[in-house]
């Protein structure tokens, strides 16, 4: 039977996983919402980690699949990028499963912390990579270098992904930015599905909590694609901040 205090984590899981799924379809790093709300929850942040991973993966992949029409070729390239952030993901899913937990304790903050940076200057950040688009691009090796290393991490921890791997495909891709957006978006639901399912098969999992957060996710998803010109792209980023500097509290208190 649940206590109150059960059922009022739950509906907070279920209004993080929301907004989490608001700010994803907005501004992206919706990792930011949901994290530190699972840690006040009472959550480990290993725990709090593998159910925003579980919880978000749905969302992810109905992006993907949103986008997919966006992708540009050619596909071989797609399969390669692909198959690299699998790899990423393994290796991320089994730093996570291996390293001693206090580990993962001690670097959450430092994460977070950039992460925080990087969605307050996302738009400037946008603005540069945009206007040096066309001076050239790399190699496909190092697209594929960029895409393996960030879905490690992505894996192992996942804030602030989306916004690392959106600037390095940007500055590596010759093709324009939307293009590079919907490739981006596939490769973060191959990445999320991968190490879901990893989590899912080794770990402990709470999946009543998953559940609401998906939920959550899935909806918040589908009000962010439908308000996203009414709603300022300013307060989001700015909502982001603050709940990734009360993770960053919670976390030094822990």
């Amino acid at each position: 039977m649940w206590s109150m205090n059960d059922l009022m984590h739950l509906l907070l899981m279920a209004m993080a996983g929301f907004g989490s799924g608001l700010i994803n379809t907005m501004v992206g790093s919706g990792t930011l919402i949901i994290f530190p709300v699972l840690l006040l929850t009472g959550m480990t942040p290993i725990a709090a980690n593998i159910a925003t991973n579980i919880g978000l993966a749905p969302g992810s992949v109905g992006a993907a699949i949103g986008y997919w029409s966006g992708v540009p070729p050619p596909r071989q390239r797609v399969v390669s990028l692909s198959a690299a952030a699998a790899v990423g993901a393994v290796g991320g899913a089994a730093l996570l499963l291996l390293l001693p937990p206090r580990i993962f304790t001690l670097v959450a903050p430092a994460v977070i912390g950039i992460a925080v940076v990087l969605v307050i200057f996302q738009v400037r950040l946008n603005r540069i990579f945009t206007a040096r688009h066309d001076a050239g691009a790399g190699s496909t090796w190092q697209v594929v270098l960029s895409v393996l290393t960030t879905s490690v991490y992505g894996a192992y921890f996942g804030a602030g992904q989306s916004t690392i791997l959106f600037a390095l495909m940007a500055i590596l891709m010759s093709e324009e930015i939307q293009s590079v957006n919907a490739l981006r978006n596939v490769l973060l639901a191959v990445d999320n599905t991968v190490a879901a399912a990893i989590y899912s098969f080794t770990m402990h999992v709470d999946w009543v909590a998953i559940g609401f957060i998906a939920a959550g996710a899935i909806a918040g998803g589908q009000v962010g694609a439908r308000v996203s010109r009414r709603l300022s792209a300013r307060v989001l980023r700015f909502s982001v901040v603050v709940v990734g500097v009360l993770g960053i509290v919670q976390l030094i208190r822990d």
